[in-house]
C-alpha cells in the first residue's frame, strides 16, 4: 500500500534518545539512526524539537523522523477516554468470572464483546456479561485466544477493534492516548504498556522482577515496531488496531507467538504499527517459579514457527563483519583481541567519517557512532550467549576456560548492566539469579522449539552487509 499523508496539525517531536550533531545538520537515534538534514528541513523543525505537519514537505518528513525511530507522535493536551465513541473492546475469556467482572468494570461506556472460550461454566461468565451489557459470543468447547479473539473481530462493527485479555485492568487514559494514534491514517496498530499489578510491600522476589523485567513490558520510551528493532512486536493482551487492517485476524493455527506474526504481516503490508508507554494497562504476572518459568519458557517455543515465515527477522542477533569481528575478537581473550578490537573500530570510525565529509567534526562523530554500535553488539552477543546460545555456551565452559571466562563475565555483566538500566524494587544478587533463570526457561524453549520444528532457523544470527556468495552459472 502506498504511505497516506499525515493529517494536517499532526505532531511530531524528536525522541529522548535523539541527538543532534554537527549544529543541527545531523540526527543520530538511539537505536543507531542516522539522518543529515537539509537546510530547508533544519528549518522545519522548531527548537524543542518537534514538527507540525503543514504542507507536502513537512508531512513527508515527519514521516521520515517517524519511520526511522527519531521522533515520536506528540500532543499537547491530556486525553480524554469518554471522547472516544469509534472503538469496540472484545475480551476472550475461559473460567475467569472475577477477573471478567474486574474487566468489564474498568470499561463503562464502551461496546463489549466477551468471547467465551469453552469455560467449564458458562452460566458464571454469562451472568458477568450480561451485568455489564457485553455482548457475549460463546465457544462451545475451547479453541485457542487467537480464534476467541477472531470470533470477536468477526461482531465488530466500529472502525477499530481494542483486544483485552481478561486479566488485564486498563489505566485511565489509556483508550484516549491510543486512540490518537489512529489519526495517523498509516498506523493500524498500537499497543499501550503492559505493567504488572501495583507494587505491594510483601511482593515476593520474583513478583519484584517482573514488576521490572516483565516480557510483556516494552520498556517507558514510545517507538515504531518492527522486527529485529528496539521494540519489535506487541503482546496481544492488549492492543487497538484498525480493524479494515487486520484482515482475518489472528493466525489460529498458532498457539504461541500469533501475536508477533499478526503485527509483522501487518506490516508487511505496508501499516505502521506504534507502541505507546503513556497509555498503560496492569497485568497478572505468574509470580509462582513453576508457572513462571514455564510460561518464559512456552514464549520461547514460539520463536521456531516464526523463523519459518520470517526467516532472520527472529534472529538472536544481527552482525555486520566489522561488529562481527570486534565480537569474536574480545571473546577469543587472546593477546591480539584487544589490538584488533581498536584496529576495527578505527578503521569504521575512518569510513565513516569519509562519509561526513561536509561535518564540522567528522572523526569525532564517526567516532560516537562506532562506538554506540560497539557497546550495541558487545551487548547484544552477550545476551545471546547467555540467552539463546546457553546449552552451547554451557557445553563449551565444561571444557574450555576462556569459554567459562566468557560466560560467567557475560551473565554478570548483563544482569548488573541491566538491573541499572530499569531500576528494579530488588537487589543485585536476586536480580541476577532471576535474570538468569529467566533466560535459561526462555532457551530452553528456543531449542526444544527449533528440535520440534526440525530446524535451526531460529538460532542462526542475521548477517548484515556481507558479501552474498556467488552462484555459479
Amino acid at each position: 500500500m502506498s504511505t497516506p499523508s499525515l493529517p494536517a496539525g499532526f505532531t511530531v517531536r524528536l525522541g529522548s534518545g535523539t541527538h543532534t550533531c554537527d549544529g543541527g545538520r545531523l540526527l543520530v537515534g538511539g537505536s543507531g539512526a542516522v539522518l543529515r538534514l537539509r537546510p530547508r528541513a533544519r528549518l522545519l523543525l522548531s527548537a524543542d524539537g518537534t514538527l507540525v505537519a503543514r504542507d507536502a514537505d513537512s508531512s513527508t518528513m515527519a514521516r521520515l523522523l517517524l519511520d526511522r525511530g527519531l521522533a515520536d507522535p506528540w500532543w499537547s493536551s491530556h486525553p480524554d477516554d469518554d471522547a472516544v465513541r469509534d472503538v469496540t473492546v472484545v475480551v476472550p475469556v475461559r473460567d475467569r468470572p472475577h477477573h471478567l467482572a474486574r474487566l468489564l468494570a474498568a470499561l463503562p461506556g464502551l461496546p463489549v464483546v466477551v468471547v467465551d472460550d469453552g469455560s467449564c461454566d458458562p452460566g458464571a461468565t454469562r451472568a458477568i456479561a450480561s451485568e455489564f451489557g457485553a455482548r457475549l459470543v460463546r465457544h462451545p468447547r475451547s479453541t485457542g485466544p487467537a480464534a476467541a479473539r477472531n470470533s470477536g473481530l468477526l461482531a465488530v462493527r466500529t472502525p477499530f477493534v481494542a483486544f483485552l485479555d481478561s486479566d488485564v485492568v486498563p489505566v485511565p487514559g489509556w483508550l484516549g492516548t491510543l486512540r490518537r494514534h489512529l489519526d495517523d491514517p498509516a498506523v493500524a496498530v498500537v499497543g499501550p504498556r503492559v505493567l504488572g499489578r501495583e507494587p505491594q510491600e510483601d511482593d515476593s522476589w520474583l513478583c519484584r522482577y517482573e514488576a521490572a523485567r516483565s516480557s510483556l513490558d516494552l520498556g517507558p520510551e514510545p517507538a515504531p515496531v518492527q522486527p529485529l528493532g528496539r521494540v519489535a512486536y506487541l503482546p496481544s493482551a492488549a492492543l487497538l488496531a484498525r480493524r479494515e487492517a487486520l484482515g482475518s485476524g489472528f493466525d489460529e493455527r498458532m498457539h504461541v507467538a500469533e501475536d508477533v506474526d499478526l503485527v509483522w504481516r501487518v506490516r508487511e503490508e505496508g501499516w505502521r504499527v506504534r507502541y505507546e508507554p503513556a497509555a498503560a494497562v496492569r497485568h497478572d504476572h505468574r509470580t509462582e517459579l513453576a508457572p513462571w518459568l514455564r510460561r518464559k519458557a512456552y514464549y520461547g517455543t514460539g520463536a521456531a514457527p516464526l523463523a519459518s515465515r520470517y526467516g532472520s527477522d527472529v534472529a538472536p542477533l544481527v552482525l555486520s563483519p566489522w561488529t562481527a569481528a570486534l565480537t569474536l575478537a574480545v571473546l577469543a581473550q587472546r593477546r591480539w583481541s584487544l589490538p584488533l578490537a581498536v584496529a576495527v573500530a578505527a578503521a569504521v570510525s575512518v569510513r565513516i567519517a569519509g562519509k561526513l565529509d561536509t561535518d564540522d567534526r567528522p572523526l569525532r562523530t564517526a567516532a560516537s557512532l562506532t562506538a554506540l554500535g560497539g557497546v550495541s553488539a558487545l551487548t547484544q552477543a552477550g545476551s545471546a550467549l547467555t540467552r539463546h546460545y546457553w546449552p552451547v555456551a554451557a557445553v563449551a565452559a565444561v571444557r574450555f576456560p576462556r569459554a567459562r571466562r566468557a560466560l560467567v563475565v557475560a551473565a554478570v555483566a548483563d544482569a548488573l548492566l541491566d538491573h541499572h538500566r530499569v531500576h528494579p524494587d530488588l537487589d543485585p544478587v536476586r536480580f541476577l539469579v532471576a535474570r538468569r533463570l529467566d533466560d535459561l526457561a526462555y532457551g530452553a524453549g528456543l531449542w526444544a522449539g527449533a528440535l520440534r520444528a526440525g530446524s535451526p532457523r531460529a538460532l542462526v544470527p542475521a548477517l548484515r552487509g556481507f558479501p552474498s556468495p556467488r552462484r555459479g552459472t
